[in-house]
């Protein structure tokens, strides 16, 4: 098996210049980190291109048996130094794994009879936008639907805060314009979380196909869905603070939306 010393490496220039969205689409691939998260995209469908392995980190790991999904032509052996430069976050396992992204496009999700859906629009921070992700995960949302998104899905710090949830929940990447025609024409119902709204979260009837859409923590939602969302709901705010991050309250609201329908 190859074994890369050298931090001057091309392999290795090519990985550290894919810590860059534009790189990223340029190339058409992906650096992701983790015997887990590669594990889960694996299982998703995702066929990796490259798998980078630093045996003195790997052999620690609590997932020895992944090294044998992949086959040994598309593995390459790492040495400590030139991992710690391509690694992004601490107490990772020594794995390293070119993927190729996919579209995410509606049309490729498959609504069951009595979907809820998690709409985030424009969001701009991937540990937001990771987050969202686990709590999809956790409450065994449908699908996420990023509308006009300002950061990159495949962003490190998107799959690092996601624990992998990238790759286990269905999630569409659209406009604004999209999203609406689609869950209009799958009958789905839009709630709006904003401030200003005038019904509580807890009033309203997620139990029926269902759709919360959550802005900015900066902004909020935009006048399109404003306009256009079926109900605007918000939370209460008792503190001095008036908003919550946006992961947070989708969390809220999606946990309510699960205890109604009895999850």
């Amino acid at each position: 098996m190859e074994r890369i010393t050298s931090l001057q490496n091309p392999r290795v220039k090519q990985i550290v210049q894919l810590s860059k969205a534009r790189e990223r689409r340029e190339q058409d691939l992906v650096a992701m980190e983790g015997a887990r998260e590669i594990g889960l995209a694996i299982d998703a469908g995702y066929n990796p291109e490259t798998l980078y392995i630093c045996p003195e980190i790997y052999s620690k790991s609590e997932y020895p048996d992944l090294i044998h999904r992949i086959p040994s032509h598309k593995q390459i052996e790492i040495a400590p130094a030139v991992f710690e430069k391509l690694a992004y976050r601490e107490g990772s396992d020594g794995l390293i794994a070119l993927i190729h992204p996919k579209k995410h496009q509606l049309k490729e999700i498959v609504l069951p009879s009595n979907p809820f859906i998690i709409v985030l629009e424009a969001v701009e921070k991937p540990g937001n936008l990771g987050a969202v992700l686990r709590t999809a995960d956790a409450a065994k949302a449908d699908a996420v639907i990023i509308c006009d998104p300002a950061t990159d899905l495949y962003n490190p710090n998107a799959i690092r805060s996601s624990v992998g949830c990238l790759f286990t929940v269905p999630i569409g990447i659209c406009s604004s314009e999209e999203a609406l025609e689609w869950m209009k024409a799958n009958q789905i119902h839009s709630f709006a979380a904003e401030l200003k709204a005038s019904e509580w979260y807890h009033e309203c009837d997620f139990s029926k196909p269902s759709a919360i859409i959550m802005g900015t923590e900066a902004d909020g939602l935009t006048d399109y869905w404003l306009n256009n969302a079926d109900s605007r709901i918000k939370i209460p705010m008792r503190g001095k603070i008036d908003s919550l991050n946006v992961s947070v309250s989708t969390a809220v609201l999606t946990f309510e939306a699960m205890r109604q329908r009895g999850f």
